[in-house]
């Protein structure tokens, strides 16, 4: 069975701050509620929408219409408002061809959403597919998301890596058996990405194909 490369997206491909922190603004003064700080909510990027919106909005605050009011923002504005980290594009192409195809999307994102950023954003030409969570929840949590494409892709855990910038990719792929690399351009810090468990851990973009030989 070839190999399989599984890459996170918010926070390892695109930065995506600027369209969910303006996203979540939007539905937090709908709400009435007031907004915290942006340091604040940038820990929106990594973890499932729905666990970031119930701590937003404690026990007492209407989560599915905070992630309504999220999503109709994003949709509309937000994920144009994404950025690609510099090399991204060149890594994906020399990628592509060190797994003979086998590349995937596989994130907490909406899968419609992340279909669209990867084609906004011109990723498709180099993936074999793209795995989100469903809209109704379903997946949100990567170790169910990664379990599924297991399953569904025939994938062998001791022959895929996952890539990702938080702790979340990294234990989701030690929990499916997969080897996991950390990457240090987004929103995990180096000390988070070694206490989950990475394997190993890159500096950059162009030196992604490097690091990923060095894994296994």
């Amino acid at each position: 069975m070839a190999p399989t490369l599984l890459l996170d997206l918010d926070g390892t491909l695109t930065d995506p701050a600027p369209g969910i922190l303006a996203g979540v603004r939007v539905a937090l003064t709908a709400m009435g509620r007031e907004i915290p700080p942006d340091d604040d909510l940038l820990s929106m990027i990594g973890p499932p929408i729905r666990v970031s919106f119930r701590r937003l909005l404690g026990d007492d605050g209407d989560m599915e219409e905070g992630v309504r009011l999220y999503r109709a923002y994003v949709a509309q504005r937000g994920l144009k408002e994404a950025a690609v980290y510099p090399g991204i594009l060149e890594a994906l192409a020399e990628l592509r061809e060190a797994y003979a195809g086998r590349v995937f999307i596989c994130t907490a994102k909406s899968q419609p959403f992340a279909e669209a950023v990867a084609d906004h954003f011109g990723f498709s030409p180099y993936l074999a597919g793209v795995y989100g969570a469903h809209p109704d929840g379903q997946f949100e949590d990567k170790a169910d998301l990664i379990a599924h494409m297991i399953t569904t892709l025939g994938i062998d855990p001791a022959k895929a890596i996952m890539v990702g910038d938080r702790s979340y990719d990294i234990i989701a792929a030690r929990q499916n058996g997969m080897a996991a690399l950390g990457v240090l351009w987004g929103y995990g810090s180096e000390a988070e990405l070694v206490q989950a468990g990475a394997h190993a851990l890159c500096a950059a973009p162009d030196e992604l194909a490097g690091a990923l030989r060095a894994v296994k």
